[in-house]
Order: structure tokens, then C-alpha cells, then sequence
């Protein structure tokens, strides 16, 4: 059975999404306010609406996951429902509670996917139990904070391996996120644990891709063709 997706891209910056899509190399993007604060998106509601549509635009395709910014329900709602709008490809993240916990945050997210037709990513996760409630209530994606977790002491891996087990035990086909990655050997620490999914930054693609010994190698390869053809 054919599940892994690959990795997504984790940026706000259009150049970032272009560059590595033409690449081949990613299965879709994701971001959050902190992203796009960050890569100095501006213009209030309506620049990150024009900025986050062309997002979606460059890789259509392939998903897009936007965060709500609001932390009102009936706020998240009406937002959710515009970002829809941004793209076929369009999937929109929920907060699995908001800064006090509670539960309505996930009673959108399942209103969101089971009346409204609306793609939803889980996010702030770090227990396979969140992600096994986040996965009950319909959400397509489940997103887990792997470098948190490994920040708090604990073993990322353990946690994603919980999850894949329960959620192939109950037949459920919500796709497992891994993000928040740290390390290069996180990506294949993650897939290798059951993830179907890993964000990477456009830094740790880099990071990934260039090994010192291939550099060394092409080098060689490189001076010596050019002797073989003097010779």
C-alpha cells in the first residue's frame, strides 16, 4: 500500500516555494502567522490574503496549509471558510485547543470537515493522543511538533510510532504531519517512524542535499575530465 506523501516546505516566501518546486522535490507547503510575520508578509487581512493565494497558485496542486490567526471560534470559522476560497489546493490549519485548552477548537475542526467541506490540518501537537483525537474528528492532516517534543526530553519517534499504530488500527486515513523539525536526521528518523509527512525549512533542504564527500568527488570527476580531454 502506497502511503508516504514526502516532505513539505515550510516558508512564507514565494522566490522559497518557486525555487524548490522546480526542484521536484516537494509534496506541498505549509506556514503560520509566526512564518509569514516573520518573512515580512504586510497589508493586514488583505495582503496575507493576496500573498497566501498566489502560495497556493505556484503549487497547484499540492496543498497549502494556512493557520487561522483568530482565536475566537466564530472568528476561526468565518476565516477558515475564506481560506478556503484561496485555492482548490487550499487547507486550513486549527490549534488543537486554544491557550487555555478546552474542546472547541476541535469541535471546529470537525465541523469544518464534516459540513463545511473544508480540508483541515490539526496543529500544536505533541502526543499521539492529540493526534489520535484530532484524527477522530475528521482532520485530513495531523500535525505533531517532533523537535518540541525532542526539546521536552522525550522521544519524537516513540510518539509518531504511536500514532501510525493507532491510527492503521483503526483504519483511519488521516495523514501524519511531522514538523518543528531540528536536525537533517530528523526526515528520515520521522518517515522511517510512520510519518506520511515531514515539513523541512528551505535552510535544512540545503543542508540535506549538499554532502561535503559529493562535493569532493564532482570535484574530481570535474579535473580529471578535463585532463582526459587534453590527453
Amino acid at each position: 500500500m502506497t502511503r508516504l506523501t514526502g516532505l513539505f516546505l515550510d516558508t512564507g516566501k514565494l522566490e522559497e516555494i518557486e525555487k524548490y518546486h522546480r526542484l521536484g522535490i516537494i509534496r506541498g507547503v505549509t506556514t503560520n502567522p509566526t512564518i509569514l510575520l516573520r518573512d515580512g508578509i504586510g497589508g493586514g487581512w488583505e495582503g496575507m490574503q493576496t500573498h497566501c493565494r498566489e502560495m497556493a497558485r505556484l503549487v497547484d496542486p499540492l496543498p497549502v496549509s494556512f493557520e487561522v490567526t483568530a482565536g475566537d471560534p466564530a472568528e476561526m470559522r468565518e476565516q477558515a471558510r475564506l481560506m478556503a476560497g484561496w485555492g482548490k489546493n487550499a487547507v486550513v490549519k486549527i490549534p488543537i485547543h486554544g491557550p487555555n485548552g478546552g474542546t472547541e477548537y476541535l469541535k471546529l475542526a470537525h465541523e469544518l470537515e464534516s459540513k463545511g467541506n473544508i480540508r483541515v490540518n490539526v496543529t500544536a501537537m505533541l502526543s499521539a493522543q492529540q493526534c489520535l483525537l484530532a484524527a477522530m474528528a475528521g482532520a485530513t492532516y495531523v500535525s505533531i511538533f517532533g523537535g518540541r517534543v525532542n526539546n521536552m526530553g522525550y522521544d519524537s519517534r516513540t510518539e509518531i510510532r504511536r500514532t501510525r499504530s493507532l491510527l492503521d488500527a483503526f483504519g483511519n486515513g488521516a495523514k501524519i504531519i511531522a514538523g518543528s523539525t531540528r536536525e537533517a536526521l530528523n526526515v528520515i528518523e520521522w518517515f522511517e517512524a510512520g510519518a506520511d509527512i515531514v515539513t523541512v525549512v528551505p535552510s535544512l533542504v540545503e543542508t540535506i542535499l549538499v554532502h561535503p564527500y559529493s562535493k569532493e568527488t564532482v570535484r574530481q570527476f570535474l579535473e580529471d575530465g578535463t585532463r582526459l580531454q587534453k590527453k
